[in-house]
């Protein structure tokens, strides 16, 4: 028997979206580390990116005492309304999570994990949010054709005031450390990089790599 239990609800966005999410939680009450909720956001809905690429985090945060919520966003998995080409349309829907969580979780402290395409999508949502107290990109896509679709996102997590870890493989397909380092130069606040060594980008989305970015949350969550 797992040491944690899984809710489905749904939440609805402030355009009508019904969006399918995910509570992961200690099995025992009295597991529960804190009031921070770590709040989890898919890869781009129209490669194929949903909730269920985020289970194996949100299960380990889950076991190390953490409430940990994933949800498919607009036009993914069981969730209603369509995905957008930018991402645009998704803060809408982080936003709206991330609100159910302080309503009913009881909750006024929300870590932001983004993966992929997720990435910049959960940054743009950080400072919209009072709760978000913190933001970990995994793979955020900076490089120069991901910015076609993604580039109007940077600005905003750049200049948050808010703690970022940005984690990334040094193979990674889409951005190069040269290019993410560049990025974070000019950026706001404490800023914290973590490169995996030979890791490529999807290879970082991949169950493998699971436990090792369970252990990052947990000690950028340790130093917030």
């Amino acid at each position: 028997m797992s040491n944690y239990t899984v809710e489905s609800n749904k939440v609805e966005t402030s355009d009508g979206a019904k969006l399918h999410t995910r509570l992961f939680k200690p099995r025992e009450e009295g597991e529960i580390k804190d009031n921070l909720v770590i709040v989890l956001v898919h890869p781009f809905s129209i490669l194929g990116g949903c909730q269920a690429l985020l289970k194996g985090i949100a299960a380990g945060l889950a076991e190390k005492g953490y409430k940990a919520v994933t949800f498919d966003m607009r036009g993914a998995g069981k969730s209603t309304g369509r995905a957008s080409l930018t991402g645009f349309a998704e803060i809408k829907d982080v936003i709206a999570v991330c609100k159910w969580v302080c309503e009913n979780l009881s909750s006024d402290r929300i870590l932001l994990v983004g993966s992929s395409a997720g990435a910049p999508i959960a940054g743009s949502a950080v400072d919209e949010i009072k709760e978000v107290v913190g933001y970990v990109s995994i793979g955020y896509p900076f490089g120069i054709f991901a910015s076609i679709l993604f580039g109007r996102h940077h600005k905003a997590i750049l200049k948050s005031p808010k703690p970022k870890l940005f984690v990334m493989g040094t193979r990674d397909g889409f951005t190069s450390v040269k290019q993410l380092q560049n990025k974070l130069s000019s950026a706001a606040g404490r800023v914290e990089t973590h490169l995996l060594e030979g890791a490529g980008h999807f290879q970082m989305e991949g169950p493998e790599f699971d436990n090792q970015m369970v252990n990052l949350i947990l000690t950028f969550i340790s130093s917030l």
